[in-house]
């Protein structure tokens, strides 16, 4: 039996959120169990409710997205977090991603994007917008340019299986297309994932790339 994923939705423009309400009630998997017009509300729903997944506008008023995030990651961390937003600046999408965020998706997203980026992250996963993922692409590429720091050492090394998949997340690979590059299932994707970030002591994927890179491990 699928487990149903239970959904809060943030965001301060009324006739978005019931729209989007309806919408996700379409599915049979999902359950709407609240809604906030701004973060300080959505993070006290978020301690009562419990949900799976939160769908967070990042422009708000009271309390934005990045800080709501921020600090529901701190309280909740069980809790993934989808921003959906109309904004893609750099700024953005970096202090999103730095406060938490496991998905960043744009509001013009098609419905199908939308429903298999919220099973993804209840799953454990990050989904990014493709735009999303070609700016990190570019970040990364930036900071390969620039000068790197040396090395540091970690209480246990990574082995060459694993910097292998740490180099294709940082380029934006999903679960199912690291197994199909390496030719592995996506358990023993997950298994490596779960080693990674353990290792680099980072609580998700996106915090991985980063943190490797400030250790010169990509």
């Amino acid at each position: 039996m699928t487990q149903t994923i239970r959904l809060l939705l943030v965001d301060d423009q009324n006739l978005f959120r019931e729209g989007l309400h309806i919408l996700l009630s379409t599915q049979p998997d999902f359950e709407v169990v609240g809604e906030a017009c701004n973060g300080e509300e959505g993070l006290k729903l978020a301690a009562t409710l419990n949900p799976t997944v939160v769908l967070m506008d990042l422009r708000m008023p009271v309390l934005g997205g990045v800080a709501a995030t921020r600090r529901l990651h701190s309280a909740q961390p069980e809790i993934r977090v989808i921003v959906l937003t109309t904004f893609d600046d750099d700024e953005d999408v970096f202090e999103a991603l730095k406060a938490g965020a496991a998905g960043y998706l744009l509001k013009d997203t098609p419905s199908a994007r939308l429903f298999e980026a919220i099973r993804t992250t209840a799953r454990g996963e990050s989904f990014l917008q493709p735009s999303v993922t070609a700016k990190l692409v570019a970040e990364f590429n930036r900071l390969s340019a620039a000068p790197v720091p040396p090395k540091q050492s970690l209480t246990e090394a990574l082995s060459e299986r694993e910097l292998e998949i740490l180099k294709l997340v940082a380029e934006g690979f999903s679960n199912r297309e690291l197994a199909t590059a390496l030719f592995i299932t996506e358990g023993t994707v997950k298994n490596h994932l779960t080693n990674i970030l353990s290792k680099l002591n980072a609580r998700d994927r996106t915090q991985a790339a980063f943190k490797a890179r400030e250790l010169g491990l990509i």
